[in-house]
């Protein structure tokens, strides 16, 4: 068994590379191979959120407070609170982030295939995030 105790991991400011405003981030897990599993707790202020991306192996987000959005390429905007569950696809194109007026905090979960566990792509315009 393996304890790590509360504040003992350092949240990081997201860097702009992969994020559209003021997103904190405070990892939960990264394991390495030959597991793959990688849970990070992520924190969006009001209009924050991901630029587009995939995961090879897809991903889960638990929603633990506040409301967001989140979308897949050539879906529609969702709207998601605290208790939601979301799941995408592997490959599925799609991004995830606070609400204009509300932030938002989730639980990123996804696993790593042959040691990637996701492709950063293109900023979310201001015109896609605001449908």
């Amino acid at each position: 068994m393996k304890i790590i105790a509360c504040g003992s991991v350092p949240t990081i400011i997201a860097p702009e590379t992969y994020f559209t405003g003021r997103v904190l981030q405070t990892p939960i897990i990264d394991r390495e191979a030959p597991a793959r599993l990688r849970a990070t707790l992520v924190s969006f202020e009001p209009g924050a959120r991901t630029h587009w991306h995939t995961h090879p192996l897809g991903q889960t987000l638990y929603v633990t407070s506040g409301a967001g959005l989140a979308q897949t390429w050539g879906g529609p905007i969702q709207t998601i609170r605290a208790g939601d569950v979301v799941s995408f696809a592997p490959g599925e194109k799609h991004w995830h982030g606070a609400g204009s007026n509300t932030a938002m905090t989730h639980i990123a979960m996804q696993e790593a295939l042959d040691s990637v566990h996701g492709e950063w792509l293109e900023a979310v315009t201001p015109e896609q995030y605001g449908g």
